[in-house]
């Protein structure tokens, strides 16, 4: 609609369809995967050149950006950015792009940056050999660090800057996993004298210490209020969210 059209290439699909990317797709967590995928499949051009359309959306694969360019008849206005051509290494889960040392130059009068980070370890992680600086993430297994102690990680600190809101989803649930096996298996944590009794002891500390928390019907009450017709721009945002923390316990607490 709008006379825009969505363009994706075929060429850098097969590209990145390695045998570790087919296991990925077949795999635990893939079923989100799969449907990006046939989102993209089914919308992809043989040429890129072929759609028809005032405006368009192109999503390029498998290329790192490695120099913005000035333009050339004013050099403080941007006027492409050079790329080069990657390609896809490593076992599935695991894979990683790895240059060619082809390169492409794409036309741009405007660049927005939106890449990841690199994580950084907190202070004695090193020492207990807690993280990794190579890929810089914690060392962990399914979220749990190694050891007998009660420290989970997930997200980009867990497996890099990759993915997209599905793999997020899949990540968290993957550490939460983690998180009721060491609730239902009490064990005791470095540095502290009491062994750990699970939900009800959690329960039990949060009531002793007077810690306030926000369970889950009041999280549903946050979320009903962010959908609230009144707070919206428009009728087709779906929520408008709050980002004020004592807003949010107002809402939590209605």
């Amino acid at each position: 609609g709008h006379n825009v059209s969505f363009m994706v290439r075929k060429a850098e699909l097969e590209m990145g369809m390695t045998s570790a990317s087919r296991e990925e797709l077949k795999g635990p967590g893939g079923r989100p995967k799969s449907r990006i995928d046939k989102l993209l499949q089914d919308n992809a051009l043989e040429d890129a050149q072929s759609a028809d359309a005032e405006k368009s959306v192109e999503i390029r694969f498998l290329l790192n950006p490695t120099q913005i360019a000035p333009h050339e008849n004013n050099d403080s206005k941007v006027g492409h950015v050079l790329c080069e051509r990657t390609r896809l290494e490593g076992d599935s889960g695991k894979q990683r792009p790895v240059g060619t040392g082809e390169i492409e130059e794409l036309p741009a009068d405007l660049v927005l940056v939106s890449i990841g980070y690199r994580g950084m370890p907190l202070e004695g992680m090193e020492e207990l050999d807690f993280f990794d600086s190579r890929s810089s993430t914690v060392v962990n297994t399914h979220g749990k660090l190694p050891g007998e102690n009660n420290l989970f990680v997930t997200g980009w600190i867990k497996r890099g800057p990759t993915g997209i809101i599905g793999t997020n989803i899949m990540d968290a649930k993957d550490t939460v996993k983690s998180v009721m096996k060491y609730l239902d298996t009490p064990i005791s944590a470095v540095g502290v004298n009491v062994e750990s009794k699970g939900r009800t002891g959690l329960d039990d500390h949060l009531v002793e210490n007077g810690i306030d928390v926000v369970d889950w019907n009041q999280f549903l009450q946050i979320v009903s209020a962010e959908m609230d017709t009144t707070r919206l721009r428009s009728e087709a945002q779906p929520r408008e969210k709050i980002t004020s923390v004592p807003e949010m316990l107002e809402a939590a607490l209605r």
